[in-house]
């Protein structure tokens, strides 16, 4: 397989990964995700507006700072990888939930969300390219301020889930955040990996 489609093919695979954890986990277990990925939660709380709409109206005005920073490349793989994840979301809300009963056992749903995030994401990222517009900023100022980018999303996520306070009891915070801080170990934990697909 050559490179370019091999690219293409773990872009796709991560954002397909990413959206089925979004749908099938966060959304039915009602844990957010922080950063650019839980305020899609929160407008589809708050507006009603599907994920597969929002997110590539809030990924767009970030992966304009993105595209400033970190160059062209990045903006094609970014918007090839918003668009799996859109097409993957619609696809998974047509399909219907697969583990309904997870809202019972919110511990293991955090910890399961946080590996398909994790893992969805990590997989985007370590291929020059950003699920989300929180993948853009947090690859922008990890660069800008030559951080970890583990740091830049928790205090990302840590905002958005204040936020969602709004919507989510206090409780299914604490389990958002578990979530949040387990998806940005094994965010950064893949990105920083050698490996060779």
């Amino acid at each position: 397989m050559n490179s370019k489609v091999k690219k293409i093919s773990i872009l796709l695979l991560g954002s397909c990964i990413l959206a089925f954890g979004m749908y099938n986990i966060h959304d039915q277990a009602k844990i957010t995700e922080g950063g650019v990925l839980g305020l899609i939660l929160l407008f589809q709380a708050w507006f009603s507006i599907s994920p597969s709409i929002i997110g590539p109206c809030l990924d767009g005005l970030c992966y304009l700072i993105g595209w400033r920073v970190l160059g062209f490349q990045f903006l094609k793989n970014a918007i090839l990888s918003s668009c799996g994840f859109s097409f993957s979301y619609a696809l998974f809300e047509r399909i219907g939930p697969v583990f309904p009963e997870l809202i019972k056992i919110p511990i293991i749903a955090s910890i399961l969300g946080a590996i398909f995030v994790g893992v969805g994401v990590g997989l985007v990222v370590k291929e020059g390219g950003a699920c989300g517009g929180d993948d853009a900023i947090a690859l922008t100022f990890s660069k800008l301020l030559k951080c970890r980018i583990s740091q830049v999303y928790f205090v990302t996520d840590m905002t958005v889930l204040i936020l969602s306070l709004t919507y989510i009891p206090v409780i299914n915070i604490f389990y958002s955040l578990i979530s949040v801080m387990l998806s940005s170990f094994i965010i950064e934990k893949i990105q920083t990996l050698h490996i060779n697909f």
